[in-house]
Order: structure tokens, then C-alpha cells, then sequence
């Protein structure tokens, strides 16, 4: 049964891979794809984009399993997709057994190095502290990766970028439709709506039907370390610190992410650029690992994301005719899940149960 014409309001990496597979399962569907902004714009631009198999709970290993499938087929059919497997390690105080529940197959180097090499630099690894190998990594750029999943879209459907819905209602045709009013003036009338906001929870069109959720908007910091990145580097994953090195070879640049304490932020003013605040907790939390890398990071990316009460996305309705499904709240792993995220929005229009990430 097709969905009839969908709206999708969002153009980051949920959102494009909603509609791509929304006109792979519904070719007849009419797909409406929305952003404020150019497609794969906002948190999307700025993502680190790194994917690795993990899970703090079931679905959430289930959806990282399909996402890492989904990635790994896109790549092998489109070779030239933004896309690049990395060697990780993940460091860690925890007991293995914990360990071994939230990545997939981790393997234990048998005799821990006194230290690690980063950045050209040495990582000191305490004698409490295990270090596993995790086999699956990768990580992309997901700008582009937008921009390449919605040249497949454009044909079959329609993208409308730098237009903003300004108004949403779920009664819009009496009991039937969902209305859309724009920027531009036109107003819209749709069978379903698919909301994938990212971080703008509060936008005035959509902020009463999202509160419920729950769902709170973090600042999400990344360092530059300015040290030449190739493709045979490792990321180092601190497990205990929720922090992590990457080398972005596509950049020619190491990138450290670790986990701010800034919450109930606006996405629009975060994007301003780096505080001292923001430099200085970065320099702490890798200083305890890498003094001598701390110093190096000078730049880098502030953006946010959201999250929801749960730790796991939301995939859910937003009016009891179910024609409004919210799509979102990955927690800081946007790209990891999107794959998963999308396949469960769409299952969401498809009673059969074919398809689903579940």
C-alpha cells in the first residue's frame, strides 16, 4: 500500500536516507524533501561521521548491525561513496564482560603497551586499563554523503532547500491530510509527514507536537589536532570518557570528540564557533591520556544534537491518526543509526513488516 505523498522535513543524513528509502520500497510514493538550509547541512556538515559497532542496549546493537550492513553494501556498490573503514582500538577500565556487551566482537590485545602512537605522539595507557580491537570501523563525510544520497532522490522526487516550514498541521484536510505552510508563502497539503529535525526541536511549526518526547538538545564539541591523517592511522576510542581520536584522512587532519556538559542549547547560536570553555575541557579530558596532543587542539567544530530520556533514537508518532512520525533523537550518533532510523520510520507506513531494522 503506498504511503501517498510524504513529506520529509529535514534534509541532514536521517532524513535523505528516509526518503531514498521511502521511493526504494514506495517507487509511486510523491516525496517531498525539506530543509532550512542546502541538504546535508547543520549537524550533518559537521558530524565526525564515525560509525563503529556498538550498543548500550538490544536495538540499539541491532540498528548499529544494520546500519554497518546498509554502509557496507552502499560502499561496494558505489565505490566511489565518501565512505572510509579505519582500524579502532578501544581503551578502557571496565570489566570485559561489559565490554563485550556493548561492541560487537571485541578482541583483547593479550599484553597492553605501556603506551599508544596518535598524532605522532604517544597515548599512555595506565596498567588498569585494557585496550580491544573492534573490527567494522569507519567513518565518512557526511556533508558530501548527503549531497550524493539526494542526487538519487532528485529525479524520483522533489528537494526544496533554503525553505522552512512554518507552520504543520495533522488535521490539514479535515481527517485526512497534513497541512504545510512554507517561507515562501505557499501552503501544502500532504498524506503523511516525516519530521527529522535534528537539534531545531523548538522551531515554532513542530515545538508542541515534539514536547512530549522529552527529547533536550546538547552541545556536541570536536578539536582539530592539526597532524597529518592517513589512511593506515587507528582511531583510539575512550570508552570511560565517551571521547575519541580519529584520524580524518580525507581531511589531512586528527579529530578529538568528547562528550560536553552543555545542555538545552540553541543549534542556531551553538554554531557560532569554539569558547574557551569548549577548549579547555577538551584539553583536560585528552590531557589524561595525551599531554602532549592537548596543546595542538586550537580549532575545530561546535554544533549540537539531540537526545532522547531514553538513550536510544525515537522512531514515533506525533497525533493519534499516526500521520506524523517524528524521526530522531540519535544521542550524538546521527549517522551511525540513520540507516536503521530510516528503515523504522518507513516500516512505520508499511504494515506488512517487511523491511524493518528490528
Amino acid at each position: 500500500m503506498t504511503p501517498g505523498t510524504v513529506a520529509v522535513i529535514g534534509g541532514g543524513i536521517i532524513g535523505a536516507l528516509v526518503a531514498r528509502r521511502l521511493l526504494d520500497r514506495h517507487p509511486d510514493a510523491g516525496v517531498l524533501l525539506l530543509d532550512q538550509d542546502v541538504v546535508g547541512g547543520g549537524a550533518s556538515r559537521r558530524s565526525a561521521g564515525l560509525h563503529f559497532p556498538r550498543g548500550a542496549s538490544p536495538r540499539v546493537r541491532r540498528m548499529s548491525a544494520y546500519s554497518q550492513d546498509f554502509y557496507e553494501r552502499l560502499r561496494t556498490e558505489r565505490p566511489a561513496t565518501p565512505i572510509y573503514p579505519v582500524a579502532m582500538s578501544v581503551l578502557s577500565r571496565a570489566a570485559p564482560t561489559e565490554l563485550a556487551t556493548v561492541y560487537a566482537r571485541p578482541v583483547r590485545r593479550e599484553s597492553t603497551p605501556a603506551v599508544l602512537t596518535a598524532c605522532g605522539a604517544e597515548v599512555r595507557v595506565g596498567r588498569d586499563i585494557s585496550v580491544w580491537d573492534v573490527a567494522g570501523a569507519q567513518y565518512a563525510d557526511v556533508h558530501r554523503l548527503v549531497q550524493t544520497l539526494v542526487t538519487e532522490v532528485r529525479p524520483r522526487g522533489t528537494v526544496r532547500e533554503g525553505v522552512r516550514v512554518t507552520a504543520l498541521d495533522p488535521g490539514g484536510r479535515g481527517a485526512y491530510g497534513v497541512g504545510l505552510s512554507l517561507s515562501t508563502g505557499e501552503r501544502l497539503t500532504v498524506d503523511r509527514v516525516v519530521l527529522a529535525p535534528g537539534p531545531w526541536l523548538s522551531a515554532p511549526a513542530w515545538a508542541a507536537l515534539v514536547a512530549p518526547l522529552g527529547v533536550r538538545v546538547k552541545k556536541v564539541v570536536a578539536l582539530h589536532v592539526d597532524h597529518r591523517a592517513t589512511g593506515t592511522d587507528r582511531a583510539l576510542v575512550f570508552h570511560d570518557e565517551d571521547a575519541f581520536l580519529l584520524p580524518l584522512a580525507y581531511r589531512g587532519h586528527w579529530l578529538f570528540s568528547y562528550t560536553s556538559p552543555d545542555w538545552d542549547v540553541d543549534p542556531d547560536r551553538v554554531a557560532a564557533g569554539l569558547g574557551a570553555e569548549d577548549v579547555e575541557r577538551a584539553r583536560a579530558c585528552l590531557g589524561r591520556y595525551a599531554p602532549a596532543l592537548a596543546e595542538r587542539c586550537t580549532s575545530g567544530r561546535v554544533f549540537c544534537d539531540a537526545y532522547s530520556p531514553t538513550g536510544q533514537p525515537l522512531v514515533c508518532p506525533l497525533d493519534p491518526e499516526r500521520r506524523v512520525v517524528f524521526a530522531g533523537a540519535a544521542n550524538g550518533s546521527g549517522y551511525r543509526l540513520a540507516p536503521a532510523i530510516a528503515a523504522e520510520a518507513v516500516q512505520s507506513f508499511d504494515p506488512s513488516g517487511n523491511g524493518s531494522s528490528r
